[in-house]
């Protein structure tokens, strides 16, 4: 294989880029305090701004997948950031509810594409025994953007009111989808195999993936798993606030905590995977081997009930994030050492479709647990449903092997197709 230096410059946009995505999507849930004030929106009108994202973005989360595997990730993720970036910043402009429904949809159609971009990116640019270690970076960018959105929403806003918090995020998206179409774009194999892989590997129908077996053990898996981050995500402040009495000041100076262990965990167990596989650990082994550590991890998450103090509780959530860095990194990892080429963004959209579509089905059910009995049940399945996953993964796909008989020529392994 041959190595283009500029690949590391590739993968660091793609980290900027995920860093923009939680970053843009994070600024309307700390804006949103003085939104209400000046437009009189009621909490229920903020729940339909939520779900109009959730809505479109769960959708595009498997259509941005697919059409970035058939034009490819330059074309694919940089429409996507640019989709983002204007939507973001045209909710600095608003005027009304409906404009924000807009928009917040618009957001999420740009952001659905986001990951399985970020994917197919590295795939392009990194052989086996990098590849983890660049999905580590490319998608800890996320993580970044969620500890940096609430003091530069803050600091914005203060210094140029709430419209200033979307719109200059937004111009740096926009100035990011300049540089990324500027790039020279060299895949890490010949032009001639490429042009023979691109063409092949089109022929490869969306219900020819949906046959086969670790398809769909990659979307139940997600399925499963998605709603404890949500959990994580949306609700530990208000369990913060009702459970343990944190003020509001002292719950933005500890959220921040986890979301730095997420950040380093991505990038960190992306080289763990790869340090074993250079150590000559075979690619199943390597992946599952560091996804297999991150779900024992997750068994100390439920300690977080008992522990008596909230420096206790917010390091176990915390280690939760670390766990579920490490797993995400080596998940997404053996997405691509399966799928290959043209089907990885495929398989990676379908799979974060069905955590939205969980998570947004079981949101209602948490809350319902939580307003009538305690946070214990969602603590106890956050400390279970990893290990739990990481079983069925070990005898669902006993191999993570690539799924055709040859890289180059995308020929169907059709033993492999679960019909």
């Amino acid at each position: 294989m041959k190595y283009y230096p500029i690949r590391w410059f590739v993968v660091f946009l793609v980290f900027v880029a995920t860093g923009l995505s939680f970053l843009d999507r994070q600024v309307l849930s700390i804006a949103i305090i003085k939104i209400q004030k000046e437009f009189g929106f009621s909490d229920v009108e903020y729940g339909w701004v939520n779900t109009s994202f959730l809505f479109s973005y769960a959708l595009m989360f498997t259509v941005g997948g697919w059409l970035i595997d058939r034009f490819g990730a330059k074309k694919g993720l940089g429409v996507a950031v640019g989709v983002w970036s204007v939507a973001n910043a045209l909710h600095g402009l608003m005027t009304g509810l409906p404009q924000l429904i807009t928009f917040r949809f618009l957001l999420g159609m740009g952001e659905g594409a986001c990951f399985p971009g970020a994917a197919k990116t590295v795939y392009d640019w990194f052989d086996k025994k990098e590849r983890a270690f660049a999905n580590g970076i490319a998608i800890g960018g996320s993580a970044i953007g969620a500890v940096i959105a609430p003091p530069l929403t803050i600091w914005l806003s203060e210094l140029y009111g709430w419209r200033a918090g979307f719109v200059i995020p937004g111009l740096i998206g926009i100035v990011w989808v300049i540089v990324w179409f500027f790039i020279p774009w060299k895949k890490s194999v010949s032009q001639q195999a490429a042009a023979e892989v691109t063409k092949r590997a089109e022929s490869i129908p969306f219900g020819t993936i949906l046959k086969f077996k670790e398809t769909w053990v990659f979307i139940l898996m997600r399925f499963l798993l998605d709603p404890v981050m949500y959990f994580m995500m949306f609700w530990i402040p208000k369990y913060l606030s009702e459970v343990r009495g944190v003020s509001f000041e002292r719950i933005g100076s500890l959220f921040w905590i986890p979301f730095l262990a997420l950040g380093i965990s991505n990038i960190l167990g992306g080289f763990l995977s790869d340090k074993l596989v250079k150590n000559n650990f075979s690619i199943n082994k390597a992946r599952k081997t560091v996804m297999g550590y991150a779900a024992a991890l997750t068994l100390a998450v439920p300690f977080t009930e008992y522990t008596s103090t909230v420096e206790v509780a917010v390091g176990l959530m915390a280690l939760y994030m670390f766990a579920h860095g490490c797993w995400i990194t080596n998940y997404i990892t053996a997405i691509s050492d399966i799928f290959g080429p043209k089907a990885t963004s495929t398989v990676v959209g379908l799979s974060g479709t069905a955590g939205a579509v969980s998570s947004l089905l079981l949101n209602p059910m948490i809350g319902k647990i939580v307003q009538d009995y305690s946070y214990k049940p969602m603590w106890i399945a956050s400390g279970l449903l990893y290990p739990i996953a990481f079983t069925a993964f070990a005898i669902l796909i006993p191999k993570i092997k690539f799924l055709f008989k040859e890289e180059e020529t995308l020929t169907p392994n059709i033993a492999s197709i679960n019909h």
